[in-house]
């Protein structure tokens, strides 16, 4: 059994619940375990309860893969998330993720806020980290369909400004192919 870490910080609701469809195409390739995580938020605000334990070191460091999610700010990723990166320079040392698959998925408010230089963004430290990043073929239909979010760097999900647009079919569908190719790879990578 591998575990991939679906890792992700959600303020409004929409990177929550793309976690959990990434987390749905992770869980079913056989044998493999998907540990939902996300990150406090920097500002002490508190938009309730935390929807899914905050992610420790160890998280990162036993996973056979990761799954990143953050909305995208400014054409970037989220502070906390940003922040917990900036935190791993002793499994960075270490070489604790070096030859793990990774991929990324954003939500933004607005059509053109940034999806893809968001998830280029996050790419960044798990490049540095060694990992291997996990794209979105042209061979999911999705992507060549959707007229809503989706790219080949990873799926996306247009909000709206109030967070209010629900997720499309086609996004919830690249989500969970995400989360099954990853686990995929994963598995490849480990025989």
């Amino acid at each position: 059994m591998i575990e991939i870490l679906v890792l992700y910080y959600s303020a409004g609701g929409s990177l929550r619940r793309m976690a959990e469809f990434v987390a749905e195409g992770v869980k079913s390739v056989p044998d493999t375990r998907a540990l939902l995580r996300t990150v406090p938020d920097l500002r002490g605000k508190v938009a309730g309860e935390p929807t899914a334990p905050y992610c420790e070191m160890t998280d990162l460091e036993k996973c056979a893969g990761l799954a990143l999610g953050s909305p995208a700010r400014f054409g970037n990723m989220a502070a906390p998330l940003k922040a917990l990166f900036d935190d791993s320079v002793s499994l960075w040392q270490k070489g604790a993720l070096a030859g793990k698959p990774a991929s990324v998925f954003t939500s933004a408010g607005s059509m053109h806020g940034g999806h893809e230089t968001t998830l280029v963004s996050m790419m960044l430290p798990l490049l540095h980290h060694g990992m291997l990043i996990v794209g979105m073929p042209y061979t999911q239909p999705e992507l060549l369909a959707t007229r809503t979010g989706g790219t080949p760097y990873g799926p996306s999900h247009f909000a709206a400004v109030a967070d209010d647009q629900p997720i499309s079919d086609a996004e919830r569908a690249l989500c969970i192919a995400q989360g099954r190719r990853l686990a995929e790879v994963a598995h490849r990578q480990m025989t």
